[in-house]
């Protein structure tokens, strides 16, 4: 049964995201809020926090799966980025923004497009994300919340929990967050293309 978490959207309690932190760091899996929609995170370390989620989602191997970070310092580790890239990206975040990026050796190897050796990195905007990632002083691996034949993402925090109750180990409710997921800019091959058009504003990349 999944532990549910009624957190303040913007002042969230420490005592709350503490024990958040204390459920990823022991491989857990979790559904929160961010500044697009809700999303499923776990630890980078987690060996089976990749495959939970391509199990509820019904993904294959050629999903990007995203790197939520705190900060450039994070993001910056992650990903490859010349001068260029980095200040167009420096213009929209922290923001609903997904960016598809060649990876570092930092990334561990499972995590990557197998393929194209990318990885979808972001900065989110939201109040109690910023905390639980400045809490667990690591990147989140993420993905959407879109459930199988669904289209739109789950938005209430006590609908995800009782759809997702067995199959995640904490929900983070801080009231709804949008329906919209990130603005996708694949980056890969050295100039910007959007791949999905969501809550972040295009224009700049197109």
């Amino acid at each position: 049964m999944a532990r549910y978490f009624d957190v303040h959207p913007v002042d969230p309690q420490p005592r709350a995201i503490a024990q958040v932190v204390a459920i990823l760091r022991d491989g857990g899996l979790i559904a929160y809020p961010t500044d697009s929609c809700f999303a499923l995170g776990c630890s980078l370390d987690n060996p089976s926090g990749k495959d939970r989620i391509q199990r509820i989602r019904h993904l294959d191997d050629r999903h990007h799966f995203t790197l939520v970070c705190a900060d450039f310092a994070q993001l910056g580790q992650l990903v490859q980025l010349d001068n260029a890239v980095f200040r167009a990206i420096k213009s929209v975040t922290p923001g609903p923004y997904t960016f598809i990026l060649p990876a570092t050796k930092e990334v561990p190897r499972r995590l990557l497009h197998p393929k194209k050796k990318t990885v979808g990195v972001r900065i989110p905007h939201h109040p109690v994300v910023r905390e639980l990632l400045g809490a667990l002083g690591e990147p989140i691996l993420s993905s959407t919340l879109l459930l199988p034949g669904q289209d739109d993402p789950m938005t209430e925090g006590w609908l995800i929990k009782d759809e997702l109750d067995n199959t995640v180990d904490a929900v983070i409710d801080s009231g709804e967050c949008g329906l919209e997921p990130t603005t996708v800019v694949d980056w890969s091959e050295g100039s910007p293309v959007v791949t999905r058009v969501g809550a972040g504003d295009p224009s700049p990349f197109e």
